[in-house]
């Protein structure tokens, strides 16, 4: 609708990913140049994470866009918690390669031969890995014993993985992840953008769908209110600068105020139980209660959400016990010191 308003030739602010979209801060950027350098050296594991929203899977879009389809074979897996034995399966079946009814084994044998006809090609295979926080330790595991497979000293599988911010402790700090963490080669962790990239960022999408001053401007209050309540997220915006272009269609208005800003905001929180829009705990229940829940029978995506669920908890109880033993140590640490007065 906004985009007929304001006489756009496509959606600027649309919530999949798109590497057209593609936006070169300071932080995509780095996290970039890391996936080349991974590219060039040709093997081990390459891991870039970010909060959810962060532009993580846009960035990788981009590079699979910019890469020869004649130097690279590239399967790409967005997870789902799954086994040991399903990974070398999904491993598999995002190269193309038959599974039904093969063991371990023949699996492993089938992934070495494909990758060996890779590289006599004069291809490299390429394993994208997204939502890599899902995968159990057994899983990456058997990612890792890919990356054994080898011609002479030339690896045959590089692999990507691309997760939330759980997941770089995971790898960091796992005792059984020892020998992957020996093959990483390139890290980077993606930060939120700043206020003036923010500016830069919205300006970017739209001038990719036609747009003008003429058409729409902004009151440089109202990017105040857009980064104060997105910290400069990317999916977070995208989802707020829809509103907020839907709301100036709505009005008939080329000014986008701080006061219209505030008042989508508001709009938006209402939408939610609690009233916070990013409050990961009332989006949950919010989506919990949208479920008709059987007493004897489970919704489908309840599990999903019910892990989720779990996994926010253990968080909590663990930033409660690292505050609590910061504390504790403080309380000690006065109580010497007042003795030693």
């Amino acid at each position: 609708m906004y985009s007929e308003f304001y006489d756009f030739t496509g959606k600027p602010f649309k919530l999949t990913p798109d590497p057209k979209f593609y936006f070169d801060s300071k932080t995509h950027h780095k996290a970039m140049v890391y996936l080349k350098f991974g590219l060039n050296q040709g093997e081990g594991f390459i891991i870039i994470t970010g909060e959810i929203g962060a532009g993580k899977t846009t960035l990788v879009s981009k590079l699979i866009e910019e890469l020869d389809e004649d130097k690279f074979v590239v399967a790409k897996i967005v997870t789902t918690i799954f086994s040991e034995d399903t990974a070398l399966r999904m491993v598999a079946s995002a190269f193309n390669l038959e599974i039904s009814g093969l063991d371990k084994a023949l699996l492993l044998k089938n992934l070495e031969v494909f990758f060996q006809e890779c590289y006599a090609s004069g291809k490299k295979a390429l394993l994208l890995v997204d939502e890599a926080q899902n995968l159990p330790t057994d899983a990456l595991e058997e990612l890792r014993m890919l990356s054994n497979f080898q011609i002479g000293e030339t690896a045959l599988l590089q692999t990507f993985l691309i997760g939330q911010p759980e997941f770089r402790e995971k790898w960091a700090f796992d005792p059984a992840l020892e020998q992957l963490r020996q093959r990483v080669i390139a890290t980077h962790h993606l930060q939120a953008m700043t206020f003036e990239e923010t500016k830069d960022y919205i300006f970017y999408r739209l001038t990719l769908v036609g747009w003008t001053e003429e058409k729409l401007n902004f009151e440089e209050e109202a990017f105040e209110h857009i980064y104060e309540n997105t910290g400069g997220v990317p999916r977070k915006l995208n989802t707020l600068c829809s509103r907020i272009l839907l709301f100036g269609a709505i009005e008939e208005t080329y000014k986008i105020t701080g006061e219209m800003v505030i008042e989508v905001i508001n709009d938006m929180k209402l939408d939610i139980p609690g009233g916070d829009i990013d409050n990961p705990i009332d989006v949950l229940a919010n989506e919990l209660h949208k479920k008709t829940i059987h007493p004897y029978k489970k919704p489908q995506g309840y599990e999903d959400i019910e892990d989720r669920v779990v996994r926010l908890e253990k968080y909590v109880k663990l930033h409660d016990e690292t505050i609590k033993g910061v504390l504790d140590l403080v309380s000690v640490w006065l109580k010497n010191d007042i003795k030693h007065k």
